[in-house]
């Protein structure tokens, strides 16, 4: 594929078609992390930590964090 260089107000910008994103796992108004090297641009989707709504949402919004844990018994100097 081949994408050209435009003018985009006072900057340049490239067109990326719809199913490249798709493909690279990319949405509209990601941050990317731009990388040059050798001639080369590099997108990169750089790694983003959940948060704790994102993740209560994997377990259908209920994190169950009531009550106590029984972590066993005692294994060292520790004391309940």
């Amino acid at each position: 594929m081949k994408a050209q260089v435009k003018t985009w107000g006072n900057s340049q910008g490239i067109r990326i078609p719809k199913e490249v994103l798709q493909e690279a796992d990319f949405s509209v108004d990601d941050v990317l992390d731009v990388q040059v090297s050798e001639g080369m641009i590099t997108l990169v989707k750089p790694f983003r930590h959940m948060t704790l709504e994102e993740r209560a949402a994997e377990y259908g919004g209920k994190l169950n964090l009531d009550g106590e844990f029984d972590w066993g018994e005692p294994a060292g100097r520790e004391t309940w």
